[in-house]
């Protein structure tokens, strides 16, 4: 088996499930949409959106050629499996020479009864690898902040 358990699941039960990477046919409502708080953000031509990742990095698609072509060398980094997608996301992203900054609450993990907490795994090591960890306050105040300094 190629895929993990957890991996294997999602794939099973269709979560996030797209018609194909080049498309948004039956995206709206399929779970990978956006939250309707964000969709204004997010669909604003100034936001990379890549195909969805197989498994667990964003090796098998193209945000780190998508960010070169865009001179982006900062990350700021948040998501659902943060022991899995978020953390493997940020240490390809380190690898690959950006600086990334995680979002710890505006990450999301497991807990499951044997296995453990995967949130507090995910936490212990985004200490030790991005260069910050911070909260979504901090992330607003800081981003407010520098669009306010270019309007003037």
């Amino acid at each position: 088996m190629f895929n993990g358990p957890l991996e294997s699941d999602k794939f099973r039960t269709h979560t996030f499930a797209r018609n194909g990477a080049l498309t948004l046919d039956g995206f709206t409502g399929s779970g990978a949409d956006w939250l309707d708080e964000f969709k204004t953000f997010i669909d604003d031509s100034e936001t990379i959106v890549v195909s969805p990742h197989k498994v667990w990095s964003p090796q098998s698609n193209d945000p780190i050629l998508q960010l070169r072509k865009r001179g982006i060398a900062k990350i700021i980094l948040c998501g659902m499996l943060a022991n899995m997608c978020v953390e493997s996301h940020l240490r390809d992203l380190l690898e690959n020479g950006f600086e990334v900054t995680v979002v710890r609450d505006a990450t999301a993990g497991p807990r499951h009864p044997t296995r453990g907490d995967g949130y507090q795994a995910a936490l212990i090591n985004y200490a030790f690898l991005a260069h910050t960890v911070v909260a979504t306050a901090e992330v607003v105040t800081v981003m407010t902040a520098a669009v306010e300094s270019t309007d003037t």
